[in-house]
């Protein structure tokens, strides 16, 4: 579609009412043409919803009451902000899958979507308002669960390409012969019973590239505090710095081993149609950020993504067999029936290694499956460091007085999994 643009706004930039006036100015100012503003849910209100799934199976009475101090947070954001709003149909919603969950026997993950949806819902329902009544800017609301389709894998759903593409032409643009600006949900879709499906946590950035490949954006912009890509998490690291250029290979691998500043699903649909993404920061709208674009494998820094609650499984065979093909194949269909990502592996004649990301429940179903025909060593509350475009001295400061329980090299990379490694900014440590 011509002269489209995606937008995104993650949970901090619309986190109160201050920070929606902020999304309004940026929206206002944008100079290119059509405007499809993904939202996520407000601040830390999926963490607050995520507890009433954990609650409703427990206790429904209270989980309800949980539900309805969230709604009366997102009510006082829209006092505060002199809007005219009503999310009381949303809620209600929430309230009668909570109480059908003991009547229906309804699985975890399938209410865990239904409520959890609830967050982006309400956020953009609370924006879309903001931007009609205080800006009057020509804008409609847009559910994405009419649009984005996906199969019934409830909490990580996968897309359907083509009845999505499909809608998108069918219903979203027509939207845009009568409005400027929609405002939809990051996170979500739908099944073939219009059941809520979510994406994996922090999806919001998929949706936000599901929705620019659809309309063939000019480009997609990530709203972030950070000024955009860093060498380093911030919060963990001191001499960090900007990289004002990835290629899409490089953020691809990026994402991969967990950098947490974009989705790792977001990159294919847009380096399928060749849309730039950038990512911005809300709190200097006018910096360049950091462009995401072309095949170009250019040069770069040091780059360090850390990736905490991991987790350590020593994999051996009883009978001092080898582990051959049969046995592999088995484990990753293990894997990949309890949903547990591999993040490092290696075999030896008779075991196999791997770190992975701690996800107790899943894990344990896992260890329960291969207990009769494997011997199990543990380790847990491990970090798992990868260094991209390494230098001898970063890799050295960073093993500095820690465990190494695993280390592999490749070309460009190495990762380190580190027992005890200390919560505390590393000043000895130079990025740039």
């Amino acid at each position: 579609m011509e002269n489209c643009v995606v937008y995104k706004f993650g949970g901090a930039s619309v986190k109160n009412a201050s920070a929606i006036q902020n999304v309004g100015r940026i929206i206002s100012n944008c100079p290119d043409g059509k405007l499809i503003v993904v939202v996520s849910a407000m601040g830390k209100t999926t963490n607050a919803l995520e507890e009433v799934v954990a609650t409703a199976f427990k206790n429904p009475t209270e989980a309800v009451a949980s539900l309805q101090t969230i709604k009366a947070s997102h009510l006082e954001i829209a006092t505060e902000l002199d809007l005219n709003i009503d999310l009381s149909s949303l809620f209600e919603e929430g309230e009668k899958n909570i109480l059908a969950i003991r009547d229906e026997e309804l699985e975890y993950d399938f209410i865990y979507d239904q409520i959890v949806s609830l967050g982006e819902l309400a956020s953009t329902k609370i924006v879309n308002a903001y931007l009609a009544q205080s800006l009057s800017l020509e804008v409609d609301w847009l559910d994405a669960r009419r649009v984005v389709k996906t199969d019934n894998t409830y909490r990580e759903g996968r897309i359907n390409w083509n009845e999505t593409s499909w809608l998108f032409q069918k219903t979203v643009q027509p939207l845009f012969k009568s409005y400027n600006v929609l405002v939809t949900q990051g996170f979500i879709g739908a099944d073939d019973n219009n059941h809520t499906v979510t994406l994996g946590r922090e999806g919001s950035d998929y949706s936000a590239a599901i929705f620019s490949y659809c309309l063939d954006a000019s480009y997609m912009a990530i709203w972030k505090d950070v000024p955009g890509i860093l060498t380093a998490d911030p919060r963990l690291f001191e001499n960090v710095s900007l990289i004002d250029k990835l290629s899409y290979l490089e953020a691809i691998e990026m994402t991969y081993y967990g950098a947490k500043v974009i989705h790792p699903k977001t990159i294919k649909p847009l380096q399928n149609k060749n849309i730039p993404l950038y990512v911005k920061s809300f709190e200097n709208p006018s910096s360049a950020g950091t462009v995401i674009a072309g095949e170009l494998d250019l040069r770069y820094p040091p780059v360090v993504v850390v990736e905490k609650d991991q987790r350590l499984l020593y994999i051996r065979t009883k009978d001092l067999s080898f582990v051959a093909e049969h046995h592999l194949s088995r484990l990753f269909n293990l894997f990949a029936k309890h949903r547990i990502k591999v993040n490092l592996m290696r075999n030896t004649a008779i075991s196999f290694t791997v770190c992975v990301t701690d996800r107790p429940d899943r894990i344990a179903n896992l260890l329960a499956e291969i207990d009769g025909d494997f011997t199990i060593e543990d380790e847990k509350n491990l970090e798992l460091i990868t260094i991209r475009h390494y230098q001898q001295p970063v890799v050295d400061a960073l093993k500095k007085g820690k465990i190494v329980l695993f280390e592999e090299r490749i070309p460009k990379t190495v990762q380190l999994v580190l027992k005890s490694m200390p919560l505390l900014k590393r000043k000895d440590v130079e990025y740039n």
